[in-house]
């Protein structure tokens, strides 16, 4: 939480809410993570180069990540500025798409070249960044659980509005080619199928090959394996855990596939850790 003379920002997690006192504040705003900015008062004037998008109290726009973009927060009459932004990281997008049914997501939609979107007021945005002006009060502070159920919703918002912000929102290939191995090491024990790691981290499955070839030696299959047999290493000699026990919990099938990569890995069958 911020204050000063002229600012005052609360943050929860994702979600800020501003209210400046001075007639009109100016910022530079270079985010790394997209934002939905929604006025609750006064104005906000946003220009991107040559162009220059005014939202008015009650609108809202979409503020594309990694953009360098100069801000003017201003107050209008005797209203203060008042403006709330949710946040969306990488982590909390990939999350979403994960959980999302395949078939939802359209196909072939085209990529928007916009750094802004100005977005037509709806009664699903309108009631959520309404439900969140409480929290304007620093004695009413919403829950972790609540701030995330809150940028789902944004996220939602944003899917209803148009099914332009599929590829924005989802665009997973160039940025992320570091979670690969992050998305991996959450999830290496799972029974996933390559298809399934590949569309979990954006990619179609030739380009999830080609990005991991660039990350690792090993082939996905083969970096899996290693790494079920490097947690199996640590439980079985660490934690003294039963091998019965083991090959399972680290994602293995069967003892005797399990038992054959172990020898082979390490020189020694995992009953003689």
């Amino acid at each position: 939480m911020e204050h000063s003379e002229k600012l005052r920002t609360i943050s929860y997690s994702g979600i800020f809410l501003s209210c400046f006192s001075d007639y009109s504040e100016k910022c530079i705003h270079a985010a790394p993570e997209h934002v939905l900015v929604y006025v609750y008062s006064g104005e906000q004037v946003i220009e991107d180069r040559d162009k220059q998008i005014t939202i008015q109290a009650g609108e809202c726009a979409f503020i594309r990540r990694n953009h360098r973009l100069m801000m003017y927060k201003n107050s209008k009459g005797e209203e203060l500025y008042k403006g709330i932004s949710l946040t969306f990281n990488r982590t909390m997008l990939r999350a979403f798409y994960s959980r999302l049914n395949r078939s939802d997501v359209p196909k072939k939609v085209p990529v928007s070249d916009q750094n802004i979107i100005k977005i037509t007021p709806r009664t699903d945005i309108t009631s959520l960044f309404q439900s969140l002006t409480p929290y304007f009060d620093d004695n009413v502070k919403p829950t972790d659980s609540v701030t995330q159920l809150k940028l789902q919703e944004g996220i939602y918002a944003l899917l209803n509005s148009s099914d332009n912000f599929f590829p924005i929102l989802f665009d997973f290939t160039e940025p992320w080619k570091i979670d690969i191995l992050e998305f991996l090491e959450e999830n290496y024990m799972d029974d996933l199928t390559m298809e399934q790691i590949a569309a979990y981290t954006g990619r179609s499955l030739a380009t999830f090959k080609r990005d991991f070839n660039k990350i690792s030696n090993l082939s996905p299959q083969k970096w899996l394996i290693k790494r079920r047999l490097e947690a199996a290493y640590v439980q079985l000699k660490e934690e003294r855990k039963k091998v019965q026990d083991v090959y399972v919990e680290v994602g293995f099938k069967n003892p005797s596939h399990f038992s054959t990569a172990f020898k082979k890995q390490y020189g020694i069958p995992p009953t003689e850790v």
